[in-house]
Formats: structure tokens, C-alpha cells, sequence
């Protein structure tokens, strides 16, 4: 119904590229993502939760899903845990970890340089959304 001030989507309109997520909810990228594994469950919450609109994080997370039917489930949870460690969030770093056989390896040990300064004057990444 047009004339009601709200944005009305028909999905005969949509793009093809937009219309290929349509059937796809948040609970189902949850469910499909704990199937494989609590590492990968995980990094698909991470990057739904840190979007304003979780919608923004459907082909992150349908992307780093689809990695299963080529590295298997054990892998792909593997460098999803990899992932969180290192703060990666994108389909790009998880594919990198997988095709470079990072997930095979253990994960570098962090020096206690490494930790994160926590100071009153630091803004932190919510500042700049």
C-alpha cells in the first residue's frame, strides 16, 4: 500500500541479488550456523549482534555457512574460532584463515603487551558508529 509513509517491499520488485536473501530470517542463519559448530554459532552472532541492522550481516554470515560444503563442518568451526581470537569478523578473514590452513595450526600466543589499553580517554569502535 503505497500512501502510508512506510517503506512496502514486493518481491517481485526486489533485485535478483537482494531477492536470493529474502527467504532467509535471522533464526535460521543461527540455527544453520549452531549445526556446525559452537565456534561458527558464535562469529555469526558476533557479526549480526555489532550490525545496527542485523540484515547488514546476512551475506557475511550465508558466506562464511557456505564454506562448510567446501572445507567441512570441523575446519570451518575451527576458523571460526580462530576468527573471534584474532577479532576477525568477515567472510573474506575466515576464507583466508581456511585457505591458508591457519585453522590447522595453533593459534599464536599473546604476550601480555598485547592486551587491549582500557583508559577513560580511549574512544573505543561504538564511537564512530
Amino acid at each position: 500500500m503505497s500512501g502510508n509513509h512506510k517503506h512496502t517491499t514486493v518481491p517481485e520488485h526486489m533485485a535478483s541479488s537482494h531477492r536470493r536473501y529474502a527467504g532467509w530470517t535471522i533464526a535460521r542463519i543461527r540455527q544453520d550456523a549452531a549445526a556446525i559448530g559452537p565456534a561458527t554459532s558464535a562469529l555469526c552472532d558476533l557479526i549480526l549482534d555489532e550490525r545496527s541492522h542485523p540484515e547488514q550481516g546476512f551475506r557475511a554470515c550465508l558466506g562464511i555457512l557456505r564454506l562448510a560444503a567446501s572445507y567441512g563442518r570441523e575446519r570451518l568451526d575451527a576458523a571460526a574460532a580462530r576468527a573471534i581470537d584474532i577479532g576477525a569478523r568477515t567472510y573474506g578473514s575466515v576464507k583466508s584463515i581456511l585457505a591458508n590452513n591457519l585453522d590447522r595450526r595453533p593459534a599464536p600466543q599473546r604476550s601480555a603487551d598485547d592486551t587491549p589499553i582500557l583508559h577513560a580517554n580511549i574512544r573505543g569502535p561504538r564511537y564512530y558508529n
